[in-house]
Formats: structure tokens, C-alpha cells, sequence
């Protein structure tokens, strides 16, 4: 039996096989402040009751820890006092299956990152076929980043959309299609991506990106982004599951990890100890995240 078919019987025999349970965001019209006079509304107590951003008893633990993972990442993006990754604005976060906090990591490393006071943080839904981030944050009707790969005439800054936390914006996965795959990995994508760079020096682009083993899409992002961020969940990743999915990047990429649920004190930089709760992971991601 491969990996993905022991991972899949896994899943199902937990009773984990995950499904967005509530929204928490919605699109709200006539924001004067905005250029599409249009924004993103987002619950963040109702994430922090889902397990999906940090409790008030554990924020500024969890901040911390935050500030260790994102520092390294930053620095590579923006080559503060050394040269600047290629295409390091770009972060992929992965992982090797569905279930080992893929999403929940996407979505606080941005929280995180829209801190900084110098910086602009878009979250991209790039798990096109299983767009959790779009209907978590109710723009999974918008179009967004497939629309504008699909079609270069379609003015894909115009697709991000500005949400009520400060320097922190969102772009959908947009419309779905059977050639998601060929659409990352083409031309147009790297075009895409290089206009959205050119645009704005100060601006980071986070993708939540799909399992590395259960899709095609995710080695094909891997080959645009500059930096890939690696989920692996503490007494579940196997060892030889981890490797394979590693194998799956670009030679040149050179991945960072992240261990999540671990119950160990963080060792370093990349090392991140909160668990959220099964119901909480389960609202955070789907069988494709």
C-alpha cells in the first residue's frame, strides 16, 4: 500500500478527514478607503474560540514563537543586511499530507508578519482544488489567482483584497479548473508572480499551498516561490512520508521546517509548539490541505 492510500485509510479511520466548519470573514462593499471600495471583515475572536489564532491566555507565548519562525523568513525576503533571496517575497507553506497544521500555520505567520510596521502581507489561497482560505474567509465566489493565470487580460492586483487588520490583504484561489496544474506551472505564473513583486518592494506574498503528496499543484508553486515552508506535525509525520514529500521540491529549493503540536520547548528558529484542538484542526483543513 503506498503512502497516500495508508494516509488516506488514516484519515478516515480518525474520523479526521477535515471540513471547513464556519466562515469567518465576509466582503464587505462602500470601503471608501479602498481602491475597489471593497474589504475583508475577519472574526478574529471567532478564530481565536476555532483554535485558529492564539488564545488570550497564550498570545504573547504564541507571538513569540511566531516572531522566531517569521524573523529568518523576513530577512531572506528583504535582505535586511545581507542579499535578498531570489523571488524571496514569495513563501510556499506546505506540507507532506493533510492534517499537520498546513493552513493553521499559513494563516498566523501572516497575522504575524502584518505586524511588522515597514511591511505588507498578502495571504494567497493557493490550494486551488480544496480552497480552504476562500471559504473560510467568504471569497471563495471572488476570482482570484487562477482567474488571472487563466487569463492575463484579468489584472490580478486588482484580485487582493485589503482586509481590517492592518498591512494584512488576501488573495483568493479564484475559479477552479481540471488545468490548475499546467496554470501554476506555466509562464503566465511566473509572469504573474514578477508583476506583483515589481509592484510593491514592500509587500510579502504567504501561499497556502497544497499537501506535496497529494497533488501535482504544490511542486509546481514550489518551482516559483523563493522560500518553502515545510509543516511537520509532531507524532504523526513519519520520517520516510517527510523525505518523500521533500523530494518532491525543486533541487534548488533549500525548505525550512516547522514542527507543529510538539510538546517540546522550541529548540529554534522554525520550531513551533502550539497544538490546536482536533475540531479546531478539522475546521482548518480539508482533505486537500
Amino acid at each position: 500500500m503506498s503512502i497516500i492510500e495508508r494516509a488516506l485509510k488514516r484519515l478516515q479511520a480518525d474520523g479526521s478527514a477535515p471540513q471547513v466548519r464556519r466562515v469567518f470573514g465576509r466582503v464587505e462593499e462602500g470601503a471608501t478607503q479602498t481602491a475597489t471600495g471593497r474589504k475583508i471583515s475577519i472574526d478574529q475572536e471567532a478564530l481565536r474560540a476555532a483554535g485558529l489564532l492564539a488564545p488570550r491566555q497564550q498570545e504573547q507565548e504564541i507571538g513569540s514563537q511566531y516572531r522566531q519562525i517569521k524573523r529568518p523568513l523576513i530577512t531572506a525576503a528583504m535582505g535586511k543586511g545581507r542579499e535578498p533571496v531570489r523571488n524571496g517575497r514569495l513563501i510556499m507553506v506546505a506540507s507532506a499530507l493533510p492534517g499537520e497544521g498546513k493552513t493553521f500555520t499559513a494563516i498566523n505567520l501572516t497575522f504575524s508578519m502584518a505586524m511588522e510596521k515597514d511591511l505588507r502581507v498578502v495571504l494567497v489561497d493557493a490550494d486551488v482544488a480544496k480552497p480552504q482560505i476562500s471559504k473560510m474567509f467568504g471569497v471563495n465566489a471572488e476570482r482570484g489567482l487562477l482567474d488571472a493565470v487563466t487569463n492575463p487580460a484579468v489584472d490580478l492586483e486588482r484580485l487582493i483584497l485589503p482586509t481590517d487588520v492592518p498591512n494584512l490583504f488576501m488573495l483568493p484561489a479564484g475559479t477552479q479548473s481540471d488545468r490548475a496544474t499546467e496554470l501554476l506551472a506555466s509562464e503566465r505564473m511566473v509572469d504573474a508572480m514578477n508583476r506583483l513583486l515589481e509592484r510593491d518592494g514592500d509587500r510579502i506574498f504567504v501561499f497556502d499551498s497544497p499537501p506535496l503528496l497529494l497533488t501535482t499543484e504544490a511542486p509546481a508553486l514550489a518551482a516559483v516561490a523563493g522560500q518553502v515552508v515545510v509543516v511537520v506535525r509532531a507524532g504523526y509525520t513519519e520520517h520516510h512520508v517527510l523525505l518523500d514529500a521533500l523530494n518532491r521540491l525543486p533541487e534548488s529549493c533549500s525548505p525550512s521546517l516547522v514542527l507543529n503540536q510538539s510538546t517540546l520547548k522550541s529548540t529554534g528558529y522554525y520550531y513551533y509548539g502550539y497544538g490546536m484542538p482536533a475540531e479546531a484542526d478539522s475546521a482548518a483543513t480539508s482533505g486537500g490541505t
